[in-house]
């Protein structure tokens, strides 16, 4: 994932900004009985997690599953999937794992969310069929997407289907610059029930706004091949902790690496913390060449 790439990742403040105060007030409203936790990786194929795979793998999909309970599925933003295609994914995954498919770029980028109605209809008819295995579709607006088409985004929300639980992730750094912008951008979120997607990545801080609109954790980090990732993973950990102690429902946390095959070994590292301070039995997954390192 290239995306917020940033030439000395050794000059960035990593540094975890303080929540906003209404992340608190969701998370007080929320009383789970447990934390469902989904951590993954962007791809399960062998070119981009090279040294993850035992030699011999026929099915990628398949081995995967058996290492990760999850998928940000970014296959289904490049061409829109098949209910066939949906139900081949499924039935390779065992009981309780989960798909997260990214809509499809004819939706976000190239209709820029208008006349949309179809194109939804066929994406999220084809996504029903993952049944139970449907964590949370997302939607990744355009990097030039801006408030002055805000409009947009609302119909969109209004629109959509309301049994198929929905994130957004916002990347233009006008919907962040301008506060008053962004909490009516949030109060569309909260009314809606949509997930407001957290991402991490280096040349990019602003998109870490630490904003909760539901008592769910999407975040997207993206780490830099370097070892400061996984001391950003421990504060993570640590920001993580709070959340679930002030009411977090829902965490869905992908790794994602400028190469990403170092996406495995990031994802380990996050889980055992998990294991270890939460006492959760999350699998963690292991690397077919040991020797693999940044």
């Amino acid at each position: 994932m290239k995306f917020g790439q940033v030439e000395d990742p050794s000059q960035i403040d990593f540094t975890l900004p303080n929540d906003q105060p209404q992340t608190k007030l969701i998370l007080n409203k929320s009383k789970p009985k447990h934390l469902d936790i989904s951590v993954g990786c962007a791809k399960w194929n062998k070119t981009d997690l090279k040294g993850f795979y035992p030699k011999g793998t026929k099915d990628e999909l398949t081995y995967y599953a058996t290492q990760f309970n999850s998928i940000e599925l970014n296959a289904t933003f490049y061409k829109m999937p098949s209910a066939e295609q949906v139900v081949t994914w499924k039935n390779k995954t065992p009981q309780h794992f989960k798909f997260f498919p990214k809509i499809t770029n004819t939706i976000s980028h190239f209709r820029r969310l208008l006349n949309v109605t179809d194109a939804v209809t066929e994406f999220a008819t084809a996504v029903q069929n993952f049944d139970e295995k449907l964590g949370m579709v997302f939607l990744q607006l355009h990097d030039n997407f801006k408030p002055k088409d805000a409009d947009r985004l609302e119909k969109f929300i209004n629109e959509w289907p309301q049994e198929i639980p929905l994130a957004v992730e916002l990347r233009n750094n006008e919907w962040f610059a301008d506060p008053a912008v962004f909490e009516k951008t949030m109060q569309l979120f909260e009314s809606h029930h949509i997930t407001n997607i957290i991402v991490d990545t280096a040349g990019r801080r602003d998109m870490l706004h630490m904003r909760l609109t539901t008592p769910v954790a999407f975040v997207r980090f993206v780490g830099a091949n370097a070892e400061s990732d996984y001391t950003r993973l421990d504060d993570w950990m640590n920001r993580l902790t709070e959340w679930k102690n002030q009411g977090l429902e829902k965490l869905y946390f992908f790794v994602h690496q400028n190469v990403e095959k170092a996406s495995p070994l990031l994802s380990a590292h996050l889980i055992e913390q998990m294991n270890h301070d939460w006492k959760t039995e999350i699998h963690v997954p292991q690397m077919a060449d040991p020797r693999l390192k940044f």
